[in-house]
């Protein structure tokens, strides 16, 4: 089992990276929340990984840091929550924001991440708020962020909302404000968590 890939970053997508480890390219499926926190390609990079295998595939899931990748692990032990519908969940939402509303219980919180139902979000709580609580999550700063102006950000950020199941007016309006009231330079990363944030209410 794979816990933890080091190598050169080669490539990313709105869901994945690609890193060459010994001349071996691997696809990784990162959050979102996370993907604008990457080094660029070229660099090195380092995640923590969940390694999920399948009858017909091997699939990697990779975090910053190895708390993340332990939330993710507490959330696949739910029962409907699957590996690809955890990382929808982590792009939907911070992992502190994660940990946060299920310890306290924010149900209108919860529902509010796309792809979780009322359903879903109280068994999230009823499963992990005890876990949360015990393990003491907590998670680290990401690899550093590249401050740049806000054009030219807009349409990547638009279809990271719409992959997330977000509707286009809605998540045209939420980019559109977040624009406006995030100053200059900013980050792809700051630009799309202040869409998420007024997305969420």
């Amino acid at each position: 089992m794979i816990a933890r890939i080091q190598g050169i970053l080669l490539e990313k997508s709105l869901s994945s990276v690609t890193l060459d480890v010994g001349g071996v390219g691997y696809r990784v499926f990162v959050p979102l929340t996370a993907i604008y926190d990457l080094p660029e390609a070229g660099e090195n990079l380092v995640l923590h990984i969940h390694t999920h295998v399948r009858e017909d595939a091997i699939q990697l899931f990779g975090f910053p840091d190895p708390d993340q990748r332990g939330l993710f692990q507490m959330m696949i032990a739910v029962s409907g929550i699957g590996p690809r519908l955890a990382m929808n969940i982590l792009s939907g939402i911070t992992p502190e924001e994660l940990a946060a509303a299920i310890t306290r219980g924010d149900l209108a919180r919860l529902v509010r991440i796309p792809g979780v139902g009322r359903k879903m979000a109280e068994r999230m709580v009823l499963e992990l708020k005890d876990r949360i609580l015990k393990a003491g999550f907590t998670t680290t700063a990401g690899l550093g962020e590249k401050p740049q102006g806000v054009a030219g950000m807009e349409e990547d950020v638009l279809s990271a909302l719409l992959n997330l199941g977000y509707k286009e007016a809605s998540a045209k309006s939420a980019l559109d404000k977040a624009a406006r009231e995030i100053p200059a330079p900013t980050t792809l990363d700051g630009l799309l968590k202040g869409a998420l944030k007024i997305l969420s209410g």
